[in-house]
């Protein structure tokens, strides 16, 4: 499916979990572009992340008494990773100008022990792309969700990061938040820091303030999110032609946060709704 408004063009596979595979504008990548005939969202250029974000240690944890166990997810074993709604078909609901109304609905199972329904809506317009993305719990019992959004910003030679956040969640070696650190003690991104002189980070940075630019040689991409995006997942491989700034609605395996910590988890009643947004514009400068 491709749209145009303007200087953008979207490209977007409903069914690979509503993976986005290129966007650009005025012909620059402003994603890192993927083959429309990819087999896998990890090779997209973005997809959206329900009923909850990154990693839950050995998929296991237990909500309101009830013992819960995940199947590990292929690649990522021992941990559960990033929900359900990356690796599932989504339903095209409806197509006007440049929207795309999405939905997924699962039934409890072995992957979700609880009933929700995701909508996912994409605009583009002449300024840029907003994502909309709500679960709503279908379930007869309160859910815990969470919802994130996985894009892979494309970045060249001399692309710089800017990303406030004072905090950073260290992890641990099977990648498991483990303490809440200053940013710097990893890297801080607040002055835009150099994409290619980083470190190796896959890491939560909290107490974001919903904003992050990718900094080009002549241009830039600006990323904004709803203020209960606190959380921003940064996955920055070394020498990869990609950074993922991902807003998330909490840190990741906040189902095993200790009592009284705020892990951003949301407990959604029966009906009850979370919602995320954000937007990706960019500029010359």
């Amino acid at each position: 499916m491709k749209i145009e408004r303007g200087d953008w063009t979207l490209n977007l596979r409903p069914d690979l979990g509503a993976s986005i595979t290129s966007l650009t504008w005025r012909g620059r990548d402003v994603l890192r572009p993927a083959p429309y005939d990819i087999n896998s969202p990890l090779a997209a250029s973005s997809f959206p992340l329900a009923p909850y974000a990154n990693r839950i240690d050995d998929g296991a944890f237990a909500f309101e008494g009830r013992a819960v166990r995940l199947p590990a997810t292929p690649g990522f074993a021992p941990h559960a990773l990033h929900g359900v709604g990356w690796r599932a078909p989504w339903n095209v609901l409806r197509v006007h100008g440049g929207t795309v109304d999405l939905v997924l609905a699962a039934e409890a199972g072995p992957e979700w022990p609880w009933a929700w329904t995701a909508s996912h809506r994409l605009t583009l317009s002449e300024d840029g792309l907003e994502m909309s993305l709500t679960i709503a719990n279908e379930d007869a019992a309160p859910m815990p969700a969470g919802l994130g959004l996985h894009p892979y910003f494309a970045v060249e030679p001399v692309t710089r990061l800017q990303l406030s956040a004072p905090k950073v969640w260290l992890t641990d070696a099977r990648e498991i938040p483990e303490r809440l650190a200053a940013a710097g003690d990893l890297i801080d991104w607040s002055e835009a820091a150099a994409v290619a002189e980083a470190p190796f980070v896959d890491h939560a940075y909290a107490d974001w303030n919903g904003r992050g630019a990718l900094l080009h040689d002549g241009w830039r991409v600006d990323m904004t999110a709803s203020p209960n995006a606190r959380w921003a997942q940064v996955y920055a491989p070394r020498g990869e032609a990609f950074v993922c700034v991902e807003p998330v609605t909490h840190r990741p395996d906040a189902h095993n946060a200790p009592a009284g910590e705020d892990s951003g988890l949301t407990v959604l009643a029966p009906g009850g709704l979370l919602t995320l947004t954000a937007r990706i514009t960019a500029s010359e400068t």
